[in-house]
């Protein structure tokens, strides 16, 4: 699955200014998220195609009274749920007697640990790392976060040495791996249960009942699927135990881990900002994806009509994916949900031929052509796929970097219609030529330059002439 890297250490040694370098890519998940401390944040990191999550934890103080607060205790919690634990110190300050309970507790903790000398930027990296050694930590890092440096290198050596389990999950986990999300109490183990025919999975009437994501294999009219239920998602304010505020981990873990997921809304409570959170994850981690309105049983029409408007307002930008209103204690609409899985999967599994796309692409250009830039015509040449859930959609041409969003919607729109792909994403990767001429440079003077063109123009006429005698003799 997804490695989880954890960044522990002081206050202001660098850890959010990490963080934001390794989730650059996906800024849009550089945000807090419901259920967790207000200094706490999740991101999701990509490195040579390689996906982790990264937890910006708070800062430790190192002293006794630190680590006996509830913050502290959360954030060694996060090192117990992480893969990798990156342990963050002050170049510039030096080792600190904090620093040194901290690697204490790491130590007693029996996670592996990395120290990470950041701020040695201005100064000699070693000289900057030469007192913390004294940690007794077999990987010592030395990077400058503020200026990207050592970054890559230090993510390259650290993700080459987890095994990759992406193949080993697929043959244990078969067929059409669905992800169950949602806040807690929505109904998603009741929806589990109702899926599955069976009481598979506990239900309790009481937030937080799941406290870890359950994988359950089972076969439908002949087709594999593994059902993954996941712990709720909840508001910060009603967070009581340390245990429930990282039950997030294991539900970002599962949505990269399925084909399809389902998110569960609570029809009584309404589309709330915890829910667009999910969305944002499932959609960045390219999952196809279905709305599931839960609770739609005792409703009164004006209140239908006054949720279904919400959902239509608020998720236009997902015009894609299937919306169901169910009650998953009675069971109405839920047999629904996997038509729309069955179309996710084989929208997110689809091959197609180079063949067809370069004519979907050429038909779109042929209708509504690329924008100018710098007086000359943007040219899409050709389209082939690049992978699969979610569908890459690779588009060759040139000066494909200055394509306006808006032309990049259209053909999204335009491949989405004629493929008639539902409910997963479609991502594009635009490529341009290379200009062969781009390297050399004109280094003549404005004579020399004078001087050549004539002597091509005069050169030319003698040809010209020659000709015409060789005609008349």
């Amino acid at each position: 699955m997804t490695p989880v890297i954890a960044l522990v250490g002081r206050p202001n040694v660098g850890k959010s200014t990490l963080f934001n370098q390794m989730t650059r890519s996906r800024d849009a998940l550089v945000a807090d998220f419901p259920g967790l401390t207000r200094d706490r944040k999740y991101g999701d990191g990509n490195y040579e195609g390689r996906r982790f999550i990264v937890i910006d934890t708070g800062g430790l103080t190192g002293d006794e009274a630190g680590l006996d607060a509830e913050m502290a205790r959360q954030s060694m919690q996060a090192v117990e749920e992480a893969d990798i634990v990156l342990f963050l110190v002050d170049g510039r300050s030096g080792l600190t007697a904090g620093d040194e309970m901290i690697a204490d507790h790491l130590r007693r903790s029996g996670k592996p640990a990395h120290l990470v000398v950041n701020k040695t930027d201005g100064q000699d990296p070693d000289v900057a790392a030469a007192d913390f050694y004294s940690l007794g930590f077999e990987s010592v890092y030395q990077i400058a976060a503020a200026h990207n440096r050592g970054i890559r290198s230090m993510l390259e050596h650290l993700l080459g040495e987890l095994p990759e389990e992406e193949e080993d999950r697929a043959d244990k986990y078969p067929g059409i791996r669905i992800g169950v999300v949602g806040r807690p109490n929505v109904g998603k183990s009741t929806l589990v249960n109702r899926l599955l025919g069976e009481e598979r999975v506990v239900v309790y009437d009481m937030p937080g009942t799941t406290r870890d994501s359950v994988y359950i294999p089972y076969e439908r009219q002949g087709q594999e699927y593994t059902l993954i239920d996941t712990a709720g998602v909840r508001r910060r304010k009603n967070v009581r135990e340390v245990v429930e505020k990282f039950s997030i981990i294991k539900t970002l873990k599962a949505i990269e881990d399925a084909h399809v997921v389902i998110l569960v809304i609570d029809a009584r409570e309404g589309l709330v900002d915890q829910d667009l959170h999910l969305i944002g994850f499932v959609l960045d981690a390219g999952r196809s994806l279905v709305i599931a309105v839960n609770k739609w049983d005792g409703m009164d029409p004006e209140e239908k009509d006054r949720v279904k408007e919400q959902v239509r307002r608020r998720l236009d930008f997902l015009d894609y994916a299937d919306k169901h209103y169910i009650s998953a204690l009675h069971g109405s609409g839920v047999g629904l949900l996997y038509d729309s899985i069955g179309d996710c999967y084989e929208s997110a599994m689809a091959k197609w031929s180079t063949n067809r796309l370069t004519a979907i692409l050429q038909d779109a250009v042929a209708q509504h052509q690329p924008p100018m830039v710098r007086g000359r015509r943007i040219k899409l040449r050709y389209a082939h796929q690049g992978g699969s859930n979610p569908p890459v959609v690779v588009v060759h041409g040139n000066q494909t970097d200055a394509l306006p969003g808006a032309y990049k919607r259209y053909l999204e729109n335009t491949f989405r219609k004629v493929l008639k792909v539902n409910g997963s994403p479609i991502r594009f990767e635009f490529r341009s030529g290379e200009n062969p001429f781009a390297d050399k440079v004109d280094r003549r003077t404005p004579r020399q330059k004078v001087k050549q063109d004539n002597d091509l123009k005069r050169g030319r006429q003698i040809k010209k002439t020659r000709m015409k005698s060789k005609k008349k003799g």
